[in-house]
């Protein structure tokens, strides 16, 4: 199983030589980014879950019930919310979607699982830091999903062959030919591959001239959107199944 997940943020990098960009317009090209990403999941009739920041989720109501209404799953991705802005968030999302956000995503930030549990979340999908150095640590390799503290724990995904995690910066740098091989390969041990891409990472940096490394820059924007209709062809192809993360653990 294929569980392509979209962490929906905001790009947090400066402009050069001293242009602004104002939050409005970063929360813009969020939702523009987005519907990128949407676009290319309808042609594919793709569902995945979107990990929306908690800090921007009640801005992006009308964008959050586009995805709700195309079927995908939207939950929570946790930056520096403390939780009680997380309970807040959370019934109002709630009370929007009319559904239950079910999963959140951590990173540097960690509420205890014990505060997630009592906030009602089923599951937990926590992910590490991933910059140019870190494809290339060996990392202990966890492919079954447990429970902890009432929570169903996901764990990244990292094939047995490469040690390469399935993280953002590796989709971006890798070839696409590559990247099938280490999916096609990881299949054949793994239940599930878990997949995350970030939606700044769609952003046109020749449009808006932020300061990014150029590692960071090397296949963003359109060229970024390319690569992820190539994995989707290619997985259609193969007639490899995909699942929103919800459906998938429960």
């Amino acid at each position: 199983m294929i569980l392509l997940t979209f962490n929906i943020i905001t790009i947090e990098a400066e402009c050069k030589n001293g242009a602004g960009v104002s939050d409005d317009e970063r929360l813009k090209i969020s939702v523009e980014n987005t519907k990128a990403i949407l676009r290319i999941l309808d042609i594919h009739d793709t569902k995945a879950s979107f990990f929306v920041e908690i800090s921007i989720a009640e801005k992006l109501q009308d964008l959050l019930k586009a995805i709700s209404y195309k079927g995908h799953e939207i939950a929570f991705y946790n930056q520096n919310s403390d939780p009680e802005e997380i309970e807040v968030a959370k019934k109002n999302i709630q009370d929007l979607l009319g559904k239950q956000i079910k999963g959140i995503r951590q990173k540097d930030f960690k509420v205890p699982q014990q505060n997630l549990k009592l906030m009602e979340f089923s599951y937990v999908s926590n992910i590490d830091n991933a910059d140019i150095l870190f494809p290339f640590k060996r990392l202990k390799r966890n492919t079954e999903i447990v429970e902890e503290d009432g929570l169903s724990i996901v764990p990244e995904s990292i094939s047995p062959y490469s040690q390469l995690p399935y993280n953002d910066f590796v989709f971006q740098i890798l070839p696409m030919k590559y990247y099938q091989n280490m999916v096609f390969e990881t299949l054949k041990n793994d239940d599930f591959v878990l997949i995350y891409l970030n939606s700044w990472q769609f952003t046109d940096f020749g449009k808006y001239h932020f300061d990014v490394p150029m590692h960071r820059r090397f296949h963003s924007g359109k060229k970024m959107e390319d690569k992820l209709d190539a994995l989707l062809t290619w997985i259609n192809e193969k007639e490899m199944a995909t699942s929103r993360m919800k459906d998938y653990i429960f």
